[in-house]
């Protein structure tokens, strides 16, 4: 018969008290990992550069040097001066795209449209008129939301606060007092 130890307790064991070891690490120079955060004006600038030829900031933040939106954002919302620099760049950003419409609709733009049938395919070259509509109407409406006081399609009828509707009323009284007596006499006299 083999032998059989007693099996010990599954708890693990304590060390004694006061003979803990500590294990120190050499210092190692952490690595920069990550996104500028920092503010220097010259990030600023060249992210306004870019903005001024009509890239979206979302693009521009997707490049590895650059900061994420939203530190973009909160160096804007903490500066004015900055807030203004912002504001010029994304309105002559906008001014940008809308020149770049006309080249969009002026371009030909050929593409091959494939019609696959039972037994053959048929591969055609034409212009993509469709596809430079969608660019147009996507930019269309992009500027429409950044800008709606210069690119959107708005009817207001309310008035605008700087120019107000005016509503003008002009009745005269006494001329039509006059013309009710008037014909009030002429049908008096012609039931005499």
């Amino acid at each position: 018969m083999p032998e059989t130890t007693a099996k010990g307790s599954k708890r693990p064991k304590k060390p004694p008290t006061g003979q803990g070891t500590t294990i120190t690490l050499p210092d190692t120079p952490k690595k920069k990992t990550g996104r500028p955060s920092k503010y220097t004006p010259e990030l600023a600038q060249e992210i306004f550069s870019r903005l001024r030829t009509g890239e979206p900031l979302l693009q521009i933040c997707k490049d590895e040097q650059m900061p994420e939106r939203r530190v973009v954002y909160g160096w804007i919302e903490r500066d004015p001066d900055l807030s203004a620099q912002f504001a010029h760049a994304r309105e002559a950003g906008c001014d940008a795209i809308a020149e770049g419409l006309l080249e969009i609709s002026d371009t030909l733009h050929f593409g091959e449209t494939q019609v696959m049938g039972d037994k053959n395919s048929t591969t055609t070259v034409a212009d993509m008129l469709g596809h430079r509509k969608l660019r147009i109407e996507t930019r269309l409406k992009l500027l429409a939301c950044w800008n709606p006081a210069k690119y959107g399609t708005k009817v207001q009828l309310g008035g605008d606060p700087k120019n107000p509707l005016k509503v003008e009323a002009s009745v005269q009284a006494d001329s039509l007092l006059e013309a009710l007596i008037k014909n009030a006499e002429l049908k008096r006299q012609a039931n005499e």
